[in-house]
């Protein structure tokens, strides 16, 4: 991982647009231009970290403080390496440094997302839900169940 730049806003716009597009399809919610506008518009590239994969742009991930926890935001990995173990290092990675702080992380993930799945391995338990999105938290230290590859 590396520290996001100004510049880098576009590729993750982009990536973000491909890897939530068969979710919110399925949510009837995808909109080609605001899947992007919404990431452009939220953008802090100074909390966000661009993923690499051998050199080459692979994903990116956010954690932004807030008053009361952190947020895990902007997760984004290529289809082309999910499944392989990279979101799970990545989340050891956060994690661990959240636990050294005593931070809560919080996020939330689209409804039928199977990212939920990764994250309730890491420790992140629902705290709330609509029909669109369920929020989860995570408390220091939180169980890990299952270190296998994301």
């Amino acid at each position: 991982m590396r520290p996001a730049e100004l510049s880098d806003v576009e590729a993750i716009a982009e990536l973000r647009a491909v890897v939530m597009r068969p979710d919110l399809e399925r949510l009837g919610r995808y909109d080609a231009h605001r899947v992007r506008q919404r990431l452009r518009d939220g953008y802090s590239p100074q909390h966000t970290s661009v993923i690499t994969a051998n050199g080459t742009f692979v994903g990116s991930v956010a954690l932004r403080p807030s008053q009361d926890a952190h947020w895990l935001e902007h997760f984004y990995l290529s289809p082309d390496v999910q499944g392989q173990g990279l979101g799970s290092a990545v989340l050891r990675t956060l994690l661990d440094k959240t636990d050294t702080t005593g931070d809560l992380v919080r996020l939330n993930v689209l409804q039928g997302s199977p990212a939920r799945r990764l994250y309730e391995r890491h420790g992140f338990t629902v705290e709330s839900e609509d029909p669109v999105d369920i929020f989860m938290l995570r408390r220091p230290g939180g169980k890990r169940y299952d270190q296998s590859p994301a």
